[in-house]
């Protein structure tokens, strides 16, 4: 199937979103309270792509409000009653505690308000062919791998995606296919909130137990969101967890994994380089394509084999999907290279969970480098208390370790647990815990410019604002290595 054909079987389903959309919710001008967030962004893309009128809101100056900006987006810094003047619908994301002015003032209006997965639960449901990718860890990779096969294959598809994706400018896309590609996240069970047609699920390990309490029941909301797919289940064979909750499931089943035991699996994989990993992926014992991988580690040799089940079930030939991941470089914050000045490597990673941190450092640790450093921003109290002893043990792979407070986001520290009780784990582990957010990272940042040596990785590691730390240090490296 040539791309031609692809785009005569997928891109000539053009349905009138914003008409429907009109009808379902009634709302000319959307606004968002806190339209800054990385699952607000993709939701705002999608909606001023479809000609709605939006405005929003944010407590910060960030990238992606600049970005949003730049579409013609009014944002407002700071968060205030008046900021809803004229808006007929409001979208607010979960981060936004319940005492913001600019929420409680929402509520009272009378005004229609959706959380931000209820708003993608609903676009879910416009599309015939929605792939929500699912899991513990690797959901932004995955996604945005699929999302580079069918933009390369040149299906005008939609997508939703947890981190930016070059291919599409930004985190979403709006698209007249009949094809959505949906990051799902099992946060406050938000993935049940959507309507998939094809569910993928990578892995299920032990996060957010804040919310689910016991990994019974985070196994139980995962069931929940396989049964709820109206086509085919696509699960990782190698996962065990995945497996146990998946078992009897009356769903047509697609398996992926790392040997031939499942539908689909790599085969002779060849690592030239860091950044080069050349591999085979079959189909049902079968050769299906050949592929070269530029985004390091064994976990996302896997996410590929994923990627290419998801789409070779939308019918994309094996020809694109190898060329589609071949030209996947990387969603933002996944092992993102930030710069090089003086021999002095610095890059982000989204990692926040152990097993995210485990596999992210192996791949660092393998790229040749003289010292690894993992600069850490753990996030949330009760995930940093639950997983201490974990955090701890994987962290302790870098040659240095490098600590800032705790971002607690949505969370008080009722935990009573503190950046020092990880450190204290962690040999020779340096870690600066000023109650100020910038000071904190200025210490950090000056420690790592007085300190990094020639051969050195700067990694960044964690899903609040660490990856400003790699910025600066970045900024200061080329100013102090400028001659």
């Amino acid at each position: 199937m040539n791309s031609n054909e692809i785009k005569t079987q997928f891109g000539n389903k053009v349905f009138d979103f914003k008409k429907r959309f009109v009808n379902d919710i009634n709302a000319a001008h959307i606004h968002f309270i806190g339209i800054g967030g990385s699952g607000m962004y993709p939701l705002a893309q999608i909606l001023h792509s479809a000609g709605f009128y939006l405005t929003g809101s944010d407590n910060n100056e960030t990238e992606t409000v600049e970005a949003v900006r730049s579409m013609g987006i009014k944002v407002f810094i700071g968060q205030r009653a008046e900021n809803l003047s004229g808006a007929d619908l409001i979208i607010y994301t979960g981060a936004v505690s319940e005492s913001n002015p600019e929420l409680r003032a929402a509520r009272d209006s009378g005004v229609k308000i959706l959380e931000r997965s209820e708003l993608l639960g609903l676009l879910t449901g416009y599309f015939d062919n929605t792939v929500c990718v699912s899991g513990t860890h690797g959901k932004t990779t995955v996604t945005s791998m699929i999302t580079e096969i069918l933009v390369d294959a040149r299906v005008d598809t939609s997508a939703v995606i947890g981190g930016k994706l070059p291919c599409i400018g930004g985190s979403g896309v709006f698209g007249k296919s009949d094809i959505f590609v949906v990051e799902s996240c099992e946060f406050k069970d938000h993935f049940l909130k959507l309507s998939p047609d094809i569910a993928v699920i990578l892995n299920i390990d032990e996060d957010h137990m804040d919310y689910f309490q016991t990994f019974d029941r985070l196994c139980q909301s995962f069931r929940a969101f396989a049964e709820s797919a109206s086509k085919v289940l696509i699960i990782n064979g190698s996962d065990k967890n995945t497996v146990k909750t998946m078992a009897n499931i009356d769903k047509q089943v697609l398996t992926f994994g790392d040997n031939s035991s499942y539908n689909f699996y790599p085969n002779n994989i060849q690592i030239v380089n860091p950044l080069l990993t050349k591999f085979d992926i079959f189909k049902n014992k079968k050769l299906f394509c050949k592929v070269e991988l530029h985004v390091p580690g064994h976990h996302n040799i896997i996410n590929a084999v994923a990627a290419a089940a998801a789409a070779d079930y939308l019918e994309i030939s094996p020809e694109l999907i190898a060329a589609g991941l071949s030209n996947f470089h990387g969603a933002g914050r996944r092992f993102e290279k930030y710069g090089e000045a003086g021999g002095i490597t610095v890059a982000d990673d989204y990692a926040h969970h152990p097993a995210e941190i485990s596999v992210t450092l192996d791949a660092a640790l393998s790229m040749g480098y003289k010292n690894v450093w993992a600069v850490h921003q753990p996030f949330t109290f009760s995930r940093t208390k639950t997983l201490l002893d974990d955090f701890a043990k994987v962290l302790a792979k870098a040659d240095k370790v490098l600590l800032t407070a705790i971002m607690g986001g949505r969370e008080e520290n009722i935990y009573n647990i503190h950046t020092r009780d990880l450190a204290k784990l962690i040999p020779d582990a340096v870690y600066f815990e000023n109650e100020d957010h910038d000071e904190n990272f200025d210490l950090t940042v000056d420690y790592i410019i007085e300190n990094a040596k020639p051969g050195d990785l700067i990694l960044t590691l964690g899903c609040g604002d660490i990856n400003k730390v790699a910025r600066k240090v970045t900024a200061k490296l080329k100013e102090k290595y400028a001659e």
